[in-house]
């Protein structure tokens, strides 16, 4: 199944995260990747960056999701939340790469 990614972020904690629009996950972390679930907001997200970067990360809840049957793909309206537009460029540029 596919699912569109509603909102991409950097929290509080300086954390990336992704919120899909439809799916949840709250069984990510039997996939052992270091990727969770917050039931409250309904989003994925990983540590906060010191060896990977936010990209790294983003790739990595991307893999998490896609171990638990869900493929998700950047909306063309998807909201950035704190993320700096190199970073946005990146990832979107990684999506974008990968569907080609």
């Amino acid at each position: 199944m596919d699912d569109l990614i509603e909102e991409i972020g950097i929290d509080k904690e300086e954390r990336l995260y992704v919120k899909p629009y439809n799916e949840s996950f709250p069984f990510i972390y039997r996939e052992g990747m270091e990727v969770h679930w917050n039931e409250e907001f309904g989003y994925l997200y990983g540590a906060k960056p010191r060896k990977w970067s936010y990209l790294e990360w983003f790739n990595q809840i991307i893999s998490a999701a896609s171990q638990q049957g869900c493929m998700l793909l950047v909306s063309p309206s998807v909201i950035w939340v704190n993320v700096p537009a190199a970073l946005q460029q990146k990832i979107t540029g990684t999506q974008n790469a990968k569907n080609t």
